[in-house]
């Protein structure tokens, strides 16, 4: 209840940024006592926010600290499913591994682990995710989709269309999606997807949709290793991006690609991926732990494979890491 009561308190403020709120209005629309509304501004301002307040005027709201608590987010939300639950956590090794358990325990579609710091994230094939505190997007989406586990992988590719798509309305940037999991800009990963699944052959329990985009990140902030590979969308755009509004628009995005997954299938979200895709038509080299292909890029097969045309013939490609030039 209290959570409710703040973010409804940190809605009014950012639906009246300039102009006073009294108490007593506050209090009358979020539908508590005056000494309820009170107490969560005290508990704002212990989080950051810069709350003014003079006698006979009320409360108004002067600075906002970048957070993607829940209260910073629902003010900006246009979902029907995704989002309904947010867990807030400020540090945490790893969004996914509370997901999971959240999952577990009968979280709804549509719940969301966010945090302002992963100190042990991770990407696909055992690689880790650089998280530095309050600079990125770092978050788990929880789906129960009545799919079957060989279709699972499908929900990675959904998710890069939606991930691109929201990227490109909030910044204008030129993305593109490299297969199945990367979006990058100029060249330069900004944003990776993890995809992990709970089930059996015939139906998934659970899948957790794991996104990691480096919003704000600074290029002192990537470790050595990674500077010449990494970007952020504020290097790229050359301003800062307020990360709760992009959250919502994200959330909004992937809920409509999963929503047109689940009516229509497979078959529109594989037309707007390749739309979208940065290698198809080029010469890629495919390297998993089992094999090493080269060939030209071709399209995506209706189960998600990439199609590579080698001088043998056409090989789908299911889980690899992709180089072209």
């Amino acid at each position: 209840m209290e959570r409710s009561i703040r973010n409804e308190i940190v809605r009014l403020f950012v639906e009246n940024p300039e102009g006073f709120l009294s108490g007593e209005e506050i209090s009358r629309r979020v539908g508590c006592s005056r000494a309820a509304v009170w107490k969560q501004i005290e508990e704002l301002r212990k989080q950051g926010y810069e709350i003014e307040a003079k006698p006979r005027q009320g409360y108004r709201l002067k600075y906002r600290p970048d957070r993607v608590a829940p209260e910073e987010i629902y003010p900006h939300l246009k979902t029907e499913r995704l989002g309904c639950e947010i867990r807030y956590v400020e540090s945490t090794p790893s969004t996914q591994n509370i997901a999971h358990q959240w999952a577990k325990d009968g979280a709804p579609e549509g719940a969301v682990v966010i945090a302002e710091e992963q100190v042990n994230g991770r990407g696909r094939m055992g690689k880790t995710w650089h998280s530095p505190p309050r600079t990125g997007i770092w978050m788990s989406l929880i789906l129960r989709p009545p799919i079957s586990l060989a279709e699972a992988s499908q929900l990675t590719l959904l998710a890069s269309v939606g991930v691109q798509e929201a990227i490109s309305k909030e910044t204008n940037l030129p993305t593109k999606i490299k297969w199945p999991n990367d979006i990058l800009v100029q060249g330069k990963k900004v944003c990776g997807i993890l995809t992990e699944i709970r089930g059996e052959q015939d139906r998934i329990h659970y899948v957790i949709m794991g996104i990691g985009m480096n919003v704000n990140t600074e290029a002192k902030d990537f470790p050595e290793e990674l500077a010449n590979v990494g970007t952020s969308l504020a290097m790229e755009t050359g301003r800062k991006i307020h990360r709760a509004s992009l959250v919502a628009v994200l959330l909004k995005e992937l809920e409509q690609y999963y929503l047109l997954y689940l009516q229509q299938g497979f078959t529109p979200i594989r037309k707007k991926w390749e739309e979208k895709a940065g290698m198809l038509g080029q010469v890629i080299t495919a390297r998993s732990t089992q094999s090493t292909i080269t060939g030209l890029a071709e399209h995506l097969n209706e189960q998600g494979a990439l199609l590579i045309r080698t001088s043998s013939g056409v090989v789908p490609v299911y889980s690899a890491e992709i180089e072209w030039q």
